[in-house]
């Protein structure tokens, strides 16, 4: 429902931006093979894929060599930039050389950096976590680049993982002790 106050213009512009929403959204499910995690600050993937031209100048200024590229079975996406936090995670990087230097704009800096960015969802698993089964442990909690944001030891001696200052970098989930990992990340399905 439109205020009182609206008028065709809004409501031209609420129509016309709800439709292209819908039609970006349908246009990624088609052409979109894989999602991949993109190096921080990515547009969103359609327009990623036509911004970035594949220079690999984000990969060679990644300090922990994270950033990989796909490979010719990765259709429109073939010769792009991805990470892989299973292979090595985002070290999370406080000034973004990978963002700072793509030409294209494909990758830029986030205007906040990494506050409230997010490259994958964390989730923590308490019945894996060894503290939970009378371990002491703070592996997580210590590998963390966010730190205390993210991650804490909370007063009765477990991870306690704080969503909204986690990145979804992959550090604690390489870092874990447990068998099977107390944290998995979650990939966006679009």
């Amino acid at each position: 429902m439109l205020p009182a106050n609206s008028n065709r213009r809004d409501l031209l512009q609420s129509v016309f931006g709800e439709w292209l929403e819908r039609l970006v959204a349908e246009t990624e499910r088609k052409i979109i093979q894989r999602r991949y995690v993109r190096p921080p600050g990515a547009l969103p993937e359609v327009g990623f894929l036509t911004a970035c031209t594949r220079c690999g100048a984000c990969v060679t200024a990644c300090p922990v060599q994270a950033i990989r590229t796909a490979g010719t079975d990765g259709g429109l996406a073939a010769g792009t930039p991805f990470l892989d936090p299973e292979h090595q995670p985002c070290v999370v990087c406080t000034d973004m050389p990978c963002a700072r230097a793509c030409p294209t704009g494909a990758l830029s800096v986030p205007t906040r950096g990494w506050e409230g960015y997010r490259l994958t969802e964390l989730e923590f698993l308490p019945e894996n976590c060894v503290t939970f089964q009378g371990t002491e442990c703070r592996v997580c909690v210590d590998a963390c680049p966010v730190g205390e944001d993210a991650l804490v030891i909370d007063g009765t001696g477990h991870p306690s993982l704080r969503r909204e200052g986690c990145v979804g970098c992959g550090i604690c989930v390489r870092d874990c002790i447990a068998r099977p990992k107390a944290f998995t990340l979650h990939y966006a399905e679009g």
